[in-house]
């Protein structure tokens, strides 16, 4: 399942995330099967956010879309600092571990 893989650092979560909800239908639409956000523990303002998409296709069209209609508005990206750094990913594999070690 390919990853749209996103890097950024933003000023303010609350109002960041604000924003990135009021897309979740738009993300729907367009293919966007699961997300998650995380971020490193050591620096509280820079974010990863994966996106999973049922094809490459569909995560390079929401990519594009990202790119020209998302990130150059201060209002669609508010607190949104400089370039996001983005790949797209192929699953290689993907294992659960269970159990005690």
């Amino acid at each position: 399942m390919p990853t749209l893989h996103i890097e950024h650092t933003i000023t303010d979560f609350p109002l960041w995330k604000a924003a990135f909800d009021r897309f979740a239908e738009f993300r729907r639409r367009s293919g966007v099967l699961r997300h998650r956000i995380r971020r490193p523990v050591d620096d509280p303002g820079y974010f990863v956010i994966d996106l999973e998409c049922a094809t490459t296709a569909e995560a390079e069209a929401f990519l594009g879309f990202l790119r020209t209609r998302v990130w150059p508005s201060t209002e669609n990206a508010p607190a949104l600092v400089g370039t996001p750094r983005t790949r797209i990913l192929a699953s290689v594999e993907d294992q659960e571990t269970s159990g005690a070690v």
